[in-house]
């Protein structure tokens, strides 16, 4: 068996309706329910009309919005792990709602480059080639690789939505409308929610909306997830697995598990920083660890941007490497709402000044919060197949340099499609311990 990564992460953006309330009170535990499911008669388009240069535009858009909402979050303590995709891809589905101001300012926080009607049609296309990824590929449990991304909206029982909003989820997203009492029953609502996602994330997130966030005024509540889990292409060897130092931001030092190999990597030297890599099972994704020199992690932190990521793939060349990199297993939670204002995203969160009329034809709605929660784990490979497939590409005679990259101390890393450039996840390691 290959055991490698585990990534889940998920977005929950809330809608409310403008009224005046007192604060509400905690409840009892209550077991979910079944939601009836409100669905367009359109069925999803299954081959969308994106061009290539729609796609490059989406990616584009896609590595800037990663690292601008990067800068607002860095200054969060810790490690740091979030999905710019997810979180693109439930607020595309929001946007598809939005008028007027609140749509040019979503669309510019966001960096969507397109026009509304290219840019669904292009998240269409991108989810359903993620959707293809895997094939014969292996997971973490032996059970295959596995991308999974959902896309669920829950919407207050017998609140009037446009159909026209409903098929343009329908057409582009895969969604339907899932019927609950948020008025009636907000906890009984969040239960229903959370099990779902627990679901949908195989129990790696179960508590993601808390107590509180979603009450009597809720209206609608879109949920994205994604749940990743692949093996190297290159397993490491767990007898080589050792205790090593690791050495954080304040300069003290910790003892972690160092994973080590050699192996053909992508290799990039900087100015100031070092970039390995990784295939995972398939050469379909990787992983890309961004290594400052050491005492320079701020200031790469500082200049991290959606250009300096493509300059950095571009430039990456295959090298022999001997690597060491810690084990980690974390997780993320933060409510979105302060960083996607800070980015020019105000309208959508204020009432009276919200327009998301698209949804429903009125100006009633508006955003509550965007909660996030993600979940990230790191190890070495394991089986006998596996190490049958780690075969160094490309080298007919043996490298006449060996670089040595030594990940311990803090380090950013970016997991990628290849295929369509996306970036599905952004991390942050300053301790793995």
């Amino acid at each position: 068996m290959k055991k490698l990564v585990a990534l889940v992460m998920v977005v929950v953006t809330l809608f409310g309706t403008i009224a005046c309330t007192s604060p509400a009170t905690p409840t009892p535990t209550v077991p979910p329910v079944t939601a009836d499911v409100l669905q367009s008669e359109k069925p999803r388009v299954t081959s969308p009309a994106a061009s290539q240069a729609d796609l490059v535009a989406l990616a584009d858009g896609n590595r800037a919005f990663a690292f601008d909402l990067y800068q607002t979050l860095k200054d969060t303590e810790g490690n740091l792990f979030f999905s710019p995709y997810s979180i693109s891809l439930a607020l595309a589905m929001t946007y598809g709602g939005a008028r007027n101001n609140t749509e040019t300012q979503m669309a510019g926080a966001l960096s969507f480059l397109l026009t509304p009607e290219r840019l669904h049609a292009a998240f269409n296309a991108v989810d359903l080639a993620l959707a293809s990824r895997g094939q014969g590929a292996q997971g973490a449990d032996g059970e295959g690789f596995r991308l999974n991304i959902a896309n669920d909206i829950w919407g207050q029982q017998d609140y009037e939505f446009l159909p026209a909003y409903l098929d343009l989820l329908a057409q582009n997203y895969g969604a339907g409308l899932r019927v609950l009492d948020f008025a009636a029953n907000p906890e009984q609502a969040r239960v229903t929610i959370n099990d779902q996602v627990s679901k949908d994330t195989e129990e790696k997130i179960t508590e993601l909306i808390p107590q509180g966030v979603i009450d009597e005024l809720t209206r609608l509540v879109l949920t994205n997830t994604i749940y990743f889990n692949a093996a190297w292409q290159y397993p490491f060897e767990k007898t080589v697995t050792a205790p090593g130092d690791f050495f954080l931001l304040n300069v003290s030092k910790i003892s972690v598990p160092m994973m080590r190999q050699q192996e053909s990597f992508g290799y990039l030297k900087g100015d100031g920083y070092q970039v390995v890599e990784l295939p995972y099972d398939g050469r379909e994704l990787s992983m890309l660890i961004l290594l400052p020199d050491q005492g320079q992690f701020d200031a790469f932190e500082s200049q991290l941007s959606g250009q300096l990521l493509a300059d950095i793939i571009s430039g990456v060349q295959n090298k022999e490497v001997a690597l060491s990199m810690p084990k980690f297993t974390y997780r993320s939670s933060f409510g979105l709402k302060e960083a996607l204002t800070s980015l020019g995203m105000t309208d959508a969160f204020t009432p009276d000044v919200a327009d998301f009329s698209g949804m429903d034809g009125t100006k009633n709605l508006y955003i509550q919060d965007v909660v996030h929660q993600a979940f990230v784990a790191v190890d070495e490979a394991g089986t006998e197949a596996a190490a049958a497939t780690a075969v160094v590409v490309g080298v007919t005679s043996a490298p006449s340099e060996i670089i040595t990259v030594d990940v311990n101390r803090p380090f950013v890393f970016v997991i990628r499609d290849l295929g369509t450039g996306t970036v599905l996840f952004v991390g942050r390691v300053v301790n793995p311990g």
